[in-house]
């Protein structure tokens, strides 16, 4: 392409960037499958109601309006919990007080603290299954990245916070980088399978981290075995006073988004990283270094779950303890193939999963729903996205056409 040619085209911002990635994907069948998901929660929700049976046995009315009642009642629930109550936020924006302003905005802010380490692990795993390697082991790595963080933490003392908060995000990324980089490198020196080296890594991270807890980590001043607190030079900045958690590893999730973007369809590296991903014996005969690529991805892939873990310890928990089992690593999974894993579009599906969790707990006090509809839901739009022939056929939308398919196919191997 000339210089004249390529002077002449408009100049696009990151949004119109945004959502032209996005329009890269099948961004329609994603839509269409969260909207089929919560259609089909909502029955889900009225077949398991007693209610809505002693209703439709007075009358059909009575059953159709106890239906609607319950659905409208979880999912209202399910809203508050995730944004707030629009009366209190109306009546506080009224009042113009701002401690009520932000309490009512309290469950909105928090949503986005429970989506932060999705935002991580999400990025993380989309990553790894660019580049060909499946990373089941974002759980693990999460862990050990936030061990590593808490250590940190509280042991340099005497740091500015511009110094002691970027060293302790690099131990939780190091921690988590080197949780991935033994199943990367098992992979291609000896044939191990990820799937398995990265689940038994999880294992082996969790048990070493409830060992550290319980005894060389472990705060003697704590019945319940946890570690020290983290300095106060090593937490990330909250941007509102107590209750509101709301802290600066949001923003640091979304920059790892974009930059992960960008490494991946803006750079050599990144072509590389798809291309192995694609096809590796053909990368390979294009001369490209499969080993390198393979363990460095993985590796980086288990820095960013790694940072995730750093996140929570500095700027939600301030302290580490065996209460392990945060589940965000394997969610992550789901939400990587929802995003089609693509780095921008994790940050959309991240915050979807992120605002469930979130308003989920509401909606188990409000409606008296079990927090599990929430899983059975995201079971729901992954089920859908996997089989995207069920969604064209219920919507009636157009097959591509094969010229479309081939090109959505090899999207990944499109030309720097």
């Amino acid at each position: 392409m000339d210089k004249e040619s390529t002077t002449s085209q408009p100049k696009r911002n990151f949004f119109s960037i945004f959502y032209e990635e996005l329009s890269k994907s099948s961004l329609t069948i994603i839509i269409l499958s969260i909207i089929s998901g919560f259609i089909l929660g909502g029955i889900l929700v009225i077949v398991s109601s007693p209610e809505v049976y002693k209703a439709f046995g007075s009358s059909f009315a009575e059953g159709i309006s106890a239906s609607w009642k319950i659905v409208s009642t979880t999912y209202s629930s399910l809203f508050i919990g995730a944004f707030g109550d629009p009366a209190k936020i109306s009546a506080a924006i009224e009042s113009g007080e701002k401690t009520k302003i932000l309490n009512a905005l309290g469950p909105f802010f928090e949503s986005l603290v429970v989506s932060t380490p999705y935002l991580f692990t999400g990025v993380a795993v989309a990553l790894g299954f660019r580049a060909g390697v499946f990373n089941i082991g974002a759980e693990g790595q999460l862990q050990v990245g936030s061990i590593a963080a808490a250590w940190a933490g509280w042991t340099f003392s005497g740091l500015s916070p511009w110094i002691h908060v970027p060293l302790a995000l690099l131990c939780g990324a190091i921690a988590g980088g080197l949780w991935g980089f033994v199943p990367g490198w098992l992979k291609v020196k000896t044939g191990a399978h990820e799937v398995i080296t990265t689940i038994m890594m999880n294992y082996i991270g969790y048990y070493l981290i409830y060992y550290l807890v319980a005894a060389p980590f472990r705060d003697p001043n704590e019945v319940v075995p946890k570690t020290p607190w983290i300095l106060d030079s090593a937490h990330l900045f909250r941007f509102f006073p107590e209750p509101i958690r709301f802290h600066l590893g949001f923003f640091i999730a979304i920059l790892v988004a974009v930059v992960v973007w960008i490494l991946l369809f803006k750079t050599t590296w990144g072509y590389e990283i798809r291309s192995v991903g694609l096809n590796m014996s053909a990368s390979k005969y294009a001369g490209m270094n499969i080993t390198v690529i393979t363990v460095a991805a993985m590796a980086l892939s288990g820095a960013i779950a790694g940072l995730g873990g750093a996140s929570e310890i500095m700027g939600v928990y301030w302290r580490q303890s065996q209460a392990l089992s945060s589940g965000y690593g394997f969610d992550s999974i789901a939400l990587a193939l929802l995003a089609q894993n693509h780095p921008l579009g994790v940050i959309l599906t991240a915050l979807l999963f992120g605002f469930l969790r979130s308003g989920s707990k509401v909606m188990q006090l409000r409606a008296g729903i079990p927090i599990y509809i929430i899983n059975i839901l995201q079971a729901f739009i992954i089920l859908f996205l996997a089989a995207p022939a069920i969604i064209r056929t219920i919507y009636r939308l157009k097959q591509p056409s094969t010229k479309e398919a081939i090109i959505t196919s090899t999207s990944l191997s499109e030309k720097k």
